[in-house]
């Protein structure tokens, strides 16, 4: 009987030499590439010459069909889990599906790679011995809620955020941490274009004021003066 098994496959957040050669040789080998958006994930695979089909797993479906990819898996089917871009499970769909392979004694290997959060905490200046990882803050419904807990939380807090939002964001935050709260914002990571603003909340704010933000957004926020 065929070893089942499903691997969590990280892939590059923008700069394709950030795919590594584990991951390559990964997906190669497995049976089928379950993928967030499998024309996305089409163009890296074709750019690697990987030919593995793919199955589309993404948040408007798992519910659906984690059951019946593990029973596949069950049967000895070998999986790899990516997303658009990073670490499956990270703010992308993936804890599912890794709750259902150990629920049936399916082995899970995740492999080390890109995510966004981990180098925009690292350049961003501010301590990183002990942090928050906050990921996307709810849009509407419990949103003040959080910023009032977070802003007393005594680490560095590490959020999401979509460009079209951030300066709404940044303002909310200005309201709850304060203008002076050291903070860092960086946007494109890894790209030709990345850009890495570091300051207040207030001179963050003004930076970004007036101007068109693409690319995906990390901001770092610091911890309270003490």
């Amino acid at each position: 009987m065929k070893e089942s098994k499903l691997y969590i496959v990280p892939t590059p957040i923008g700069n394709l030499e950030d795919m590594t050669l584990r991951a390559i040789r990964i997906l190669k080998e497995v049976d089928v590439v379950l993928a967030e958006d499998t024309r996305t994930s089409g163009k890296l695979l074709k750019h690697f010459d990987i030919e593995t089909r793919q199955y589309p797993y993404h948040q408007f479906n798992e519910h659906k069909v984690v059951t019946g990819l593990a029973e596949r898996m069950a049967a000895g089917e070998k999986m790899a889990l990516i997303t658009d871009a990073g670490t499956p499970g990270i703010s992308d769909p993936g804890f599912l599906l890794i709750r259902e392979c150990i629920k049936n004694d399916i082995e899970v290997e995740c492999l080390p790679g890109a995510t966004a959060f981990v180098p925009a905490l690292v350049q961003s200046g501010l301590p990183s011995d002990k942090f928050f990882f906050e990921g996307f803050l709810p849009h509407k419904k419990g949103r003040e809620t959080r910023l009032k807990y977070l802003a007393e939380m005594p680490y560095t807090i590490v959020l999401y955020e979509s460009p079209h939002r951030l300066l709404k964001t940044l303002l909310q935050l200005i309201t709850h941490f304060g203008p002076d709260r050291k903070a860092s914002v960086l946007r494109e990571l890894t790209k030709l274009h990345e850009e890495n603003a570091r300051g207040t909340l207030q001179e963050i704010h003004d930076h970004f004021d007036g101007k068109t933000v693409k690319g995906e957004i990390v901001i770092v926020v610091g911890q309270p003066d003490k």
